[in-house]
């Protein structure tokens, strides 16, 4: 099995080690990182520049972008080859919930899943985390169960790990995502020459974080594994919406 392993703390990030280091004897790793820390860049792509990338002395790749950008170029055309399995991690914090919207290290999966390939996205539940050979230890079981049964088709598989001891964990449930409140609110602050910025406030706290929710499950101490799809379409508003359309073109038709 070949395996393309990205992150968005960049290249050099303990979590990338740990993971690494989790699934070097069980596969052929490639790792094509950002050249520095990328986090919450979502799924954005660098298309007004040319892209470089070079070779760290550990034999990773770094790349001066983002965390899809890393993984659609390494698929598209810089491997040579497609790969089997799509790796993103070991993060620095938890992406639970609405964060999967703006994470980088969702991110980079979502680029292999979308490119046809299965992925994981891990985190660790706590910022700045204590634990990665736990994270590292999770990792390597969920790859050692694609070995031995490889999926049937792509999927996107969001996994969220206590930050705790491994003997602390009390095994995983797969769960839906649940909900954060709204963000804090923006903070009023000045450069050295007096100039005035907003800085963006912290996210808000889980609203809904029911024992079904990824926030519930990593809250008993158990690894949350929710299963993503990239199609956007609210699917329940598709009859309402077009009800809505047709009555009010009547009186302002386009």
């Amino acid at each position: 099995m070949r395996i393309l392993v990205s992150n968005d703390d960049g290249f050099q990030a303990p979590g990338l080690a740990a993971l690494v280091g989790a699934l070097s004897d069980l596969a052929e790793l490639t790792v094509v990182a950002p050249s520095r820390d990328r986090s919450a860049t979502s799924n954005s792509i660098t298309v007004s520049r040319p892209l470089t990338i070079e070779r760290a002395a550990n034999g990773f790749y770094f790349v001066d972008g983002k965390p899809a950008d890393c993984v659609h170029i390494a698929i598209t055309g810089f491997l040579g080859f497609k790969p089997d399995l799509v790796v993103s991690g070991i993060n620095n914090g938890s992406n639970l919930g609405d964060d999967t919207i703006y994470s980088g290290t969702v991110a980079a999966a979502m680029e292999g899943f979308l490119l046809g390939v299965p992925a994981f996205a891990f985190s660790m539940t706590h910022k700045p985390a204590a634990h990665f050979e736990t994270g590292a230890a999770v990792a390597r079981t969920l790859v050692q169960r694609v070995l031995a049964s490889p999926p049937r088709e792509p999927w996107l598989l969001n996994v969220n790990i206590p930050d705790v001891p491994r003997e602390m964990l009390r095994g995983e449930k797969v769960v839906r995502l649940g909900k954060r409140h709204q963000a804090e609110p923006v903070s009023r602050v000045y450069a050295e020459n007096g100039v005035e910025q907003w800085k963006i406030g912290g996210v808000g706290p889980a609203a809904d974080a029911g024992p079904d929710t990824d926030f519930g499950a990593v809250a008993a101490n158990f690894v949350s594994i929710s299963p993503l799809t990239v199609d956007l379409t609210a699917h329940q508003s598709l009859g309402s919406v077009a009800a809505w359309c047709a009555s009010a073109s009547r009186a302002r038709p386009l």
